[in-house]
């Protein structure tokens, strides 16, 4: 099964942390790719932006408007995501608890629904 790990951390967190390639975070993150990678259960995932570089777009009476920001005000901000193949909730809970950002934000895990993707896309080209 596939999972998200939705990557959760305060502005605060997110300014803080490290940039550089010794920053002992920074470490961290690429001991903790390198050992998905190698266990063969990563698919994809990326790190983003803060929240002051979000766009939100809702339709109102059928009209688009745009706000920006995020979508809803919260004390923590999505940070970036992580999709990992495992064989079961317990198997994705684990690597969620190895994620670097679980030590000072949240590491969100939500089974992804290829049934309704497949759905969706299907007879318009799909994945």
């Amino acid at each position: 099964m596939k999972y998200v790990m939705l990557i959760h951390e305060t502005t605060a967190a997110a300014e803080g942390r490290g940039k550089g390639p010794d920053h002992p975070y920074i470490a961290a993150w690429r001991a903790y790719h390198k050992a998905i990678v190698e266990a063969g259960v990563f698919v994809g995932g990326a790190p983003l932006k803060l929240n002051d570089t979000s766009t939100t777009v809702r339709l109102e009476q059928g009209r688009r408007r745009v706000q920006d920001g995020p979508f809803v005000e919260a004390k923590e901000q999505l940070g970036g995501f992580c999709i990992i193949e495992v064989k079961d909730l317990d198997a994705a809970l684990d690597w969620a608890a190895r994620c670097p950002a679980a030590a000072y934000g949240a590491v969100e895990v939500r089974c992804v629904d290829e049934t309704s993707f497949d759905t969706i896309v299907e007879g318009v080209g799909g994945r």
